[in-house]
């Protein structure tokens, strides 16, 4: 059985007074990231998540509250957690390289520091398929800004398949790209439908019985939608939910 615990649901904008995208999955043989956003390593103390139990984050697209916080999870694992054990970093194309460029930006370049782990950085493209740590990736392209390299991912973990939406807007063979997970975890940023790139509530109502995914949960929540945790039909996350698949 595995355990999925949401580190952040907020938007990019810290939406409800939430955490930035992250979410934790912990599997019989290793545990991963979907996301890293900016406040990440908070959420993992709070919720008493080790970084230790992270073989992998998984990101979806190269927008800050989605991978922006990888370099101080990687500063961190080293200068605190004195980490041994290797990381590996998997994304779009130019995933190593969006990364080092970040880190540089943000005065934490990895370069030219003797690492006492071993980072390794592996692409996906959609319709690829990888296996790495605990998990059998498979990546599908998404709509939101191109120039993010956005993609969802279905992911098995042992027995139990999650679907990934990271960010996107409604797209005909999202329906078809989820089929059969046991839970798909979706963006809902909005709640009438307003920009292309990102969905709506009014968009996952329509087409609710489209998906064929066993449990469903939204997150991503912005502001409209943060007031909403709760009290409407479909689940919603909020920061630390945990669920057993």
């Amino acid at each position: 059985m595995s355990e999925v615990v949401f580190i952040g649901t907020s938007d990019a904008f810290g939406a409800g007074g939430r955490r930035q995208s992250a979410v934790f999955a912990r599997a019989q043989r290793g545990g991963m990231l979907f996301d890293c956003g900016a406040t990440t390593n908070t959420g993992l103390s709070q919720l008493g998540i080790s970084r230790d139990e992270i073989d992998v984050i998984l990101i979806s697209h190269f927008h800050g509250d989605h991978f922006g916080g990888i370099p101080a999870f990687l500063y961190a694992a080293l200068y605190t957690d004195l980490r041994r054990h290797p990381v590996e970093i998997v994304g779009p194309p130019d995933i190593e390289a969006r990364v080092h460029a970040l880190a540089r930006a943000m005065g934490h370049h990895l370069e030219d520091r003797e690492w006492s782990f071993p980072i390794r950085f592996r692409e996906i493209r959609p319709d690829e398929s990888l296996s790495v740590g605990p998990a059998e990736i498979e990546a599908f392209a998404t709509e939101h800004q191109p120039e993010s390299n956005p993609q969802g991912y279905r992911v098995s973990l042992g027995q139990e398949r999650i679907a990934y939406s990271g960010d996107t807007g409604w797209f005909e063979d999202l329906p078809g790209q989820i089929a059969n997970s046991d839970l798909f975890i979706c963006e809902c940023t909005l709640h009438r439908a307003q920009l292309d790139f990102h969905l709506s509530l009014d968009e996952l109502r329509e087409h609710r019985d489209d998906l064929d995914c066993g449990r469903l949960i939204l997150t991503h929540l912005g502001h409209d939608m943060a007031g909403r945790r709760g009290q409407i039909e479909i689940e919603t996350a909020d920061d630390g939910l945990a669920v057993k698949l």
